[in-house]
């Protein structure tokens, strides 16, 4: 028993060692996008019931660093400031099945072929979704109004006014801390998951039922469409997968359908774009991920399964840099990790302070570490708010000082998010 434990958990680090450097550099890369290219900026470039908002929200999709449960606001966001349906449609089917991070951890464990494919695949399937949803939107329906009045007090102007250092801060707070504390757990759990499938699953059991794309493309859409996991996560558990002798086309449609689809991403859609809209976004990740399996599968067998395709950039880095990101990595996981169950469990309920003036309000659609920092980032640029406290468990916001009640509903609401009144 205890050799098997060992054998596992080095199957689990050999993977970790593989996706760390990626990871790291994807991380930091990732922060320089979220200071360069705010997503009040994107909002400018949706509106208008046309085919090059829909091109562009894909292009602005691919690369964004956000994960099935960040891309919700944004998206609430850009379409409460003028994106169309179509838009918007575009860039919740783009934006979460890759991101710059992604694409460099799947260059390390699936190699050229699948970093290549996957955010072609990802682009392509923004422009499927936002092409049917606009043919089939009555033209005229939509009143769409784009208030650019947000692009004064958004964070445009506040990146604009930060010294080079703090501009240093907030990449690395996002890279290393937001994002991480968004994806860690996910990526934890696909590493635990790849390395476990790595030592335990048969390679026999894997290829006689999984090999078969007929069997195993159903099978990975049925797994990925109700789950929640993220694009970075997603990758080992493909890749082990893939390794043990899947259809490589079957991993794709894990890689585009997983992150793509969930439960919450769904329940928006329905909510928020009607029901129809979310027929077509399922349609067209579903017909994105199959094709472009089939595209992976032809090239992989015509080359005579030939694994130098999708498996090439685990030995890149020496054994020094990869242990010490490696290390980065874990420790950032965990840190994520202990910070949220200390919030969670140990932080007070909120309760209002009698010696200073309060706003207290519900936000239920609050769910996520992510979603508390968009909500305290926008409500800490407005004049007045002196400290902010949120309460996760509770869904609660408190604001100390002498703001504006109704710009504060107001900037939340921008920012994607609902008020319980």
């Amino acid at each position: 028993m205890k050799e098997i434990l060992i054998n596992i958990f080095q199957s689990i680090w050999n993977l970790l060692l593989a996706m760390s450097p990626y990871l790291i550099f994807g991380f930091f890369v990732s922060g320089i996008l979220n200071l360069v290219i705010p997503r009040e900026k994107i909002g400018t470039h949706l509106s208008g019931n046309k085919f090059s908002s829909i091109v562009k929200a894909s292009i602005f999709g691919v690369p964004l660093p956000l994960c099935s449960c960040g891309v919700i606001p944004v998206a609430a966001f850009l379409r409460k400031e003028g994106a169309d349906k179509g838009s918007t449609i575009s860039f919740l089917a783009s934006t979460p099945t890759t991101g710059i991070d992604s694409i460099l951890a799947t260059y390390s464990l699936l190699g050229p072929l699948f970093a290549i494919i996957r955010p072609v695949a990802a682009f392509f399937s923004g422009i499927f979704a936002g092409t049917l949803t606009m043919i089939f939107e009555k033209k005229g329906k939509e009143k769409i109004h784009f208030d650019n009045n947000i692009i004064n007090t958004n964070s445009t102007t506040l990146n604009k006014s930060l010294n080079f250092w703090d501009k240093i801060k907030k990449i690395i707070n996002y890279g290393f801390f937001e994002l991480i504390n968004d994806a860690g757990k996910w990526i934890l759990i696909g590493v635990i998951a790849g390395g476990i499938i790595t030592f335990v699953i048969p390679t026999d059991f894997i290829h006689q039922y999984l090999g078969n794309p007929i069997i195993s493309y159903p099978v990975m859409l049925i797994l990925s469409i109700p789950m929640y996991i993220c694009a970075t996560g997603s990758i080992p558990i493909a890749a082990a997968l893939i390794l043990k002798g899947m259809s490589p086309g079957a991993g794709l449609i894990f890689l585009i359908a997983g992150p793509a689809t969930n439960t919450a991403t769904i329940s928006f859609i329905a909510g928020k774009l009607g029901i129809k809209n979310l027929f077509i976004y399922l349609f067209s990740i579903i017909s994105t991920s199959v094709i472009f399996g089939i595209i992976v599968d032809q090239v992989f067998y015509s080359s005579g399964e030939n694994f130098n395709f999708i498996n090439t950039g685990m030995s890149m880095f020496p054994l020094w840099l990869q242990t010490t990101t490696a290390i980065l990595l874990t420790g950032l996981i965990f840190y994520s990790l202990f910070n949220n169950f200390v919030k969670k469990h140990f932080n007070k309920s909120i309760q209002p302070n009698n010696n200073k003036m309060n706003i207290i309000l519900k936000i239920p659609n609050m769910t996520c570490q992510h979603c508390a920092n968009t909500i305290q980032n926008a409500v800490k640029t407005i004049p007045g708010v002196e400290k902010i406290n949120i309460s996760l468990n509770e869904k609660l916001i408190q604001i100390e000082g002498e703001p504006d009640r109704d710009e504060i509903i107001s900037i939340i609401q921008k920012s994607g998010y609902s008020i319980e009144k």
